[in-house]
């Protein structure tokens, strides 16, 4: 495995020429999964109803949420990403939704326990989404235990890897959220880059 500051120098050379497509997908990304919210504030502000049918779209498209990942997975292993790829998710809506779903519920469940553990399980969980892509066929609490197999001895290395981006959270907040549009690539491309070194590992102890 890599060192943090080893991961982002990847992320940076992986996005070289690619910083314009991954700020777009950002930005639709998010358009998307808060268009209802916008529109309610406006329209109907505090009404708890359309307040409830905003965080029922939002959980909705959840596949959109994982195409965002897909899409940067893309860029780490040195392919060109369309933009496309974000609603790649839709063509297997339910078994997408189904598995981020209740990969939310049971980072909520282990949450409400205690927050510590429900940190430690999010990290546990967190590559579920490649894990989709590469194999498809995995069901979805399948994707997740192989997840957490995956990251096991690692969720601390991720940890400190988010943990290495602080200070660039803090210059976006600084930019009224705007340079999380730049930040958001930057921190999901490193990150694709530890599920490779992760898979390349797993590889080698099968080998």
């Amino acid at each position: 495995m890599d060192t943090s500051s080893g991961y982002k120098d990847r992320a940076l050379s992986s996005l070289n020429g690619n910083w314009g497509n991954g700020a777009i997908a950002c930005l639709v990304t998010y358009l998307i999964m808060l268009a209802p919210s916008y529109g309610i504030v406006a329209v109907i502000p505090g009404d708890p109803i359309w307040g409830n049918l905003s965080n029922l779209w939002s959980i909705a498209m959840l596949p959109l949420a994982w195409g965002l990942a897909i899409f940067f997975l893309t860029i780490a292993r040195g392919q060109k990403a369309d933009i496309g790829q974000l609603f790649d998710g839709f063509k297997d809506y339910w078994h997408i939704f189904a598995t981020m779903f209740l990969r939310q519920i049971f980072t909520f469940l282990w949450t409400l326990l205690f927050i510590v553990p429900g940190i430690i399980k999010y990290y546990s969980y967190s590559m579920t989404d490649y894990i989709l892509k590469d194999e498809p066929e995995v069901g979805a609490n399948e994707a997740i235990e192989k997840s957490m197999k995956m990251m096991e001895g690692h969720k601390m290395d991720l940890f400190l890897l988010h943990l290495s981006f602080i200070g660039w959270a803090i210059l976006a907040i600084c930019t009224l959220g705007l340079g999380f549009l730049l930040l958001i690539p930057y921190v999901c491309t490193a990150e694709a880059h530890f599920y490779e070194d992760l898979k390349a590992e797993k590889a080698e102890r099968l080998a």
